[in-house]
């Protein structure tokens, strides 16, 4: 039980962390991927406001004539401020351009300063981005802007193979950094986990040691008062009193039992062994049979031969014993359906009988100590909410998984237990 508390709790702190790195990655990424594009568009924009047909747009060096002018001067750009916070980019940036007449003549083609690109795959990106009738956007690894002017319109394109790459490197960089945290926070969140469930395994076994403890001091007792009993009954005849005492004694003794049995179950004291399962269920059906038609009621039983699982013969007797049990005692209709069947890697018993309707609350504490419904509180017979427990206790020191529900007017209680294989 504590292992499936442990697991839970680190499953939750990994997803958990592994949510909020997810969108803390994917945040700085979109983010970058953003500022990037902005800043792309920024100069680009520059690029394209500087261009001329005769002149392509460049930062002149200042005194490059012996007048002071520069070769080229190109128009003052709208926004300086701008323009100076992406100088430096500017002039390491890679540009393209073709200019179209209204004809569709080719007028100017800007290949780079590097030639990264021939004439005719520049061509041919140009013409798709004009059949594409943006303004502007990317393609490929480029952005673009497409800007009419007077007699011809200019395809500015902004290479953007660096800022790929360094994107590239970033998602890189964050998928390995975020791996490697998040196995640091995994160990972490197991450690952390242990130290949360530690309090709680500790309560658990002195609950276990309690019961123990308790059920094997209060057997003494139990023998004494059934001695004296018998010695007063010798010696005074029978009386409704000493047939009193002999009834609750027996009831406390019977308690006794089923809290020895609980706590031997829930530490796993007994032994385990290869078993036929399927020929144990059938065995077990048997007796009820009989206690069944007393009450005018019928077990339908479809068991599935050849079965085999590992576990203690005993403990799994209890478990078809008390679900059989409970089915007799406590349904309403006049049939009791039992079937064991393979599915999977698995053994699924399941017993269903008709009932009054149990609420999803109800459902929840069945498996509850000493639980029983309010419709049980007034059967004289021998339950004291202990044979559900004592049930979901056997099924899981056997590696098994055991639930309740209600569906069609039924009771439906489902085993289901780990396949030895052969």
């Amino acid at each position: 039980m504590f292992n499936k508390t442990r697991r839970k709790i680190v499953f939750t702190v990994v997803l958990s962390l592994l949510a909020l790195m997810a969108v803390t990655l994917g945040t700085i990424y979109f983010s970058n991927r953003a500022a990037l594009r902005r800043e792309s568009e920024d100069i680009l924009n520059a690029y394209v406001e500087r261009f001329t047909l005769e002149e392509q747009p460049t930062f002149p060096e200042e005194g490059s004539k012996p007048d002071g002018k520069p070769d080229f001067a190109p128009p003052e750009p709208r926004d300086n401020d701008m323009f100076r916070r992406i100088e430096p980019a500017f002039r390491l940036s890679t540009f393209y351009s073709v200019a179209y007449s209204e004809s569709g003549e080719v007028l100017a083609i800007n290949n780079g300063n590097n030639e990264l690109q021939s004439e005719e795959s520049l061509l041919e990106t140009a013409s798709s981005i004009i059949e594409c009738g943006n303004r502007s956007g990317t393609v490929g690894n480029m952005t673009y802007i497409v800007e009419k002017r007077d007699g011809y319109t200019l395809v500015a394109m902004l290479d953007g193979t660096i800022n790929d790459n360094n994107q590239k490197t970033l998602i890189k960089l964050m998928l390995i950094i975020g791996a490697g945290a998040l196995a640091v926070l995994f160990v972490i969140s197991i450690f952390i986990a242990r130290r949360i469930v530690r309090p709680l395994e500790e309560n658990d076994r002195q609950q276990k040691r309690f019961v123990s403890d308790a059920g094997h001091e209060l057997k003494t007792p139990i023998a004494v008062i059934s001695a004296n009993s018998e010695l007063l009954r010798r010696q005074g005849g029978d009386s409704e009193w000493l047939d009193n005492i002999d009834y609750e004694n027996e009831r406390m003794s019977e308690l006794v039992k089923q809290l020895l049995l609980l706590s031997h179950t829930e530490n796993g004291d007994l032994p385990k062994e290869t078993l036929d399962f399927s020929q144990l269920v059938s065995g077990e059906v048997l007796p009820f049979e009989s206690l069944a038609f007393e009450r005018g009621v019928r077990i339908a039983s479809d068991v599935e031969d050849g079965l085999t699982v590992e576990g203690n013969p005993g403990q799994l007797r209890q478990l078809v014993s008390i679900l059989l049990d409970n089915a007799v005692s406590h349904g309403s209709g006049d049939e009791i359906v039992l079937s064991l069947r393979h599915e999977k890697h698995s053994a699924v018993l399941t017993v269903s009988n008709a009932a009054k309707e149990i609420a999803a609350e109800g459902l929840n504490h069945l498996f509850d100590r000493f639980y029983r419904g309010d419709e049980a509180r007034g059967d004289a017979g021998p339950h004291y909410g202990l044979g559900l427990s004592i049930a979901k206790a056997v099924t899981e020191a056997h590696g098994g998984d055991i639930r309740a529900d209600f569906r069609d007017g039924k009771a439906v209680f489902t085993v289901t237990l780990p396949i030895k294989k052969a």
